[in-house]
Order: structure tokens, then sequence, then C-alpha cells
């Protein structure tokens, strides 16, 4: 990220190529069914265009099915995009339930898309995207399956082909371990092929995106670059690391290190075991009166932790990631700093709950 490479330069073409495939790869797809779609921004800006490309402008309908922040958030593009969209939802310690999901396209109305996060991070709960598209597609074979895999992909494993998913999206700066900058859609062809002109937007239009890049390997409009360089580096290092399977042992190995850890100090997790991912776990406050969430966050980063709250709409807890450049030996030197700032705080250990 230290030099410049110009956006229409033959080295930048060539790294566009590279993680165009190697993306597909991960994936354990080919080119033959599926593309991958590179596109400038976040993560929800790739569900963004998802959305907005793959329905129709008029007479679309979806169904989102939500048991968290995320889920909520395609919502949101659903109404900012005029989009006709109806919601299930499930609490958000929960997973998502495939039996009620049933009953939901056993109706009469009729969903061109339906969509569900696979790595739900407000709380850390991973939902059974496999059970969940195969009904989709056994109610409703031309529904849209489509799956927010933005915090899963690369560690969580996910079969496109067995979980009858049309669309996927996820993003540089998760498990694959880049810097923010640009996200990915990966689509089926026959589905693609049918979206031109859907899009509401100029710049969100995956369609228009995708045929410049199989044309010409370059995006329509400016690209990020220095991210895209980094992320070549990273997909490197992921091979180097073992991976799909050496990414995820290493997460595997965080979580445990962690659980075990938070439990000796009496710290009570949201999730029940069962359904928690190894993306991001979520604890409830102790209840000592002197626990202050600002207070315990602060006097980490001064230690150069840095954790997250909770995401949670009712319920008062906090998250603790372990996926990027972490490793087994960081999750230790964080419960030891736990444990020294509730000590600061005079919080007994282990905490009450």
């Amino acid at each position: 990220m230290l030099r410049d490479v110009g956006s229409r330069d033959t080295e930048f073409i060539a790294c566009i190529k590279f993680i165009r495939q190697k993306i597909l790869e991960i994936a354990g797809v080919t080119n033959k069914k599926f593309s991958c779609i590179p596109m400038q921004g976040s993560g929800t800006f790739a569900v963004d265009a998802s959305f907005q490309t793959v329905l129709p402008k008029e007479g679309a309908r979806a169904l989102v099915i939500e048991n968290g922040a995320y889920g909520k958030r395609m919502v949101k593009i659903c109404e900012a995009a005029g989009i006709a969209c109806d919601v299930q939802s499930f609490r958000e310690d929960r997973q998502v339930e495939p039996e009620v999901i049933d009953d939901a396209l056993s109706g009469r109305t009729h969903y061109d898309l339906v969509a569900v996060v696979h790595s739900e991070t407000s709380s850390g709960v991973i939902n059974p995207v496999t059970e969940v598209g195969n009904i989709v597609k056994s109610r409703s074979p031309d529904s849209i399956f489509l799956v927010d895999a933005i915090s899963s992909f690369g560690a969580v494993p996910l079969d496109l082909e067995a979980s009858k998913i049309d669309v996927f999206i996820s993003s540089a700066n998760k498990c694959l371990q880049g810097v923010p900058g640009f996200a990915f859609v990966v689509a089926r062809n026959e589905l693609i092929d049918k979206c031109k002109g859907n899009s509401r937007t100029l710049s969100l239009d995956l369609y228009d995106q995708v045929k410049q890049l199989d044309k010409t390997s370059q995006f329509r409009f400016t690209p990020p670059t220095h991210s895209m360089l980094a992320f070549k580096q990273s997909l490197e290092e992921f091979e180097a690391e073992g991976g799909f399977a050496g990414r995820s042992k290493r997460y595997q190995e965080n979580r445990a290190v962690l659980r075990q850890g938070m439990r000796e100090l009496g710290f009570k997790e949201l999730l029940d075991e069962k359904i928690a991912g190894y993306i991001i776990s979520s604890y409830l406050y102790p209840k000592d009166p002197n626990f202050d969430f600002m207070d315990f966050y602060n006097r980490l980063n001064e230690k150069d932790l840095v954790i997250y709250p909770g995401k949670v709409l009712d319920i008062d807890c906090f998250r603790i990631g372990t996926i990027g450049d972490l490793h087994p030996e960081d999750m230790r030197i964080l419960l030891k700093a736990i444990r020294e700032v509730l000590a600061d705080m005079n919080i007994s250990v282990p905490v009450k709950n």
C-alpha cells in the first residue's frame, strides 16, 4: 500500500483478474456458473447493489429473514430502494428457525427474493443457511436466494451449491483479512445475465459492473487501487496459512481460549454454545454496581486493546472479535488485561451475573 499503481495499468488489471478468480476458488465454484463482482465501498454497498440489480424496478417483493442489526439493514435497503419487503423476525439471541421459514413460504405470497445473514455479528449467531436455502428452493424454485456472508466467508463453511445460493456478498476486510475499501458479490451467471436495466442507480449496477470487468478487467469508475493491492497480498497469506481450513482452525482456537478465559472470570455469554460462531462473541454486563461499560472499554483501550459495544437492542452486552491477524496468545493478553481492569474498577472475580 506504500506505492501507487494506475487503475488502468497492466499490473493492476492482473491484480483484478487474480482476485476475481481466487474468490471463486475459495467459494468452491467456477466461472462457468458464477461471477465474482468486486464493488467499491463497504459490504453494505455490495448488499445494496445486489438488491437493486437482481430485482426489477417494478412489481418485485422480497422476504428478509432477520435476527439482528444486519438483517434489519437489508430491510432498510429495500425501503430506500422502493422494493416491497416482508420481514420474518427472530430474537437476536436465537438462530433463524427453518420450520418458521417453511411456514412463511407456504402461503399465497410469492417472493422474488429471500435474504438472510449467515453470520449475524450483532450477536455472533450463525444461521442455518443451507437448511433455509433448500426450503426456499423447495417452496419457490424461481425465488432468488441471497446470503450476506460478509463476516463469515473464508472461515465458516458455506457450500453454495448445497445451500442453493444464487447471490452471496462478502467483504475484503473480514475473514480474508484485507483492508476496507471494497466488497464483492458472487452471483450465478444465468441470474446476472437477466438483470440489465434493473438497477435504480448507475454506480451500484452489478450488471454493468460485471460486463465491464469481463470485457476489460477494469472497473467502470475509479477503483480502490491500494485496497485491492493489499487484498491480493492477503489472499496469498490466506493460502500460506492453509486456506479455508487453516484460517478457520486459528479462529476456532482463538474463540476456545477466549471462551474458557471469560468463563473463569465469571462472564456469561449471550448465546447458547450450540448456535454461537467463532467470529465474534457477546458477553452480558456483570451485575456489579461498579461496572460501567465505557469505563471498562476506555481502560482496555488505554492498553491498546479494543472491544466492541453490544449491538443487541434490549440486552446489555459487549462483543469481542476473534478474527483478523489475532492468535491464541493475543486472547491470553486480552484476558489478563480484563482481569487487571476489573481489579482497578473494584469488581470482584468471578463477576456476578
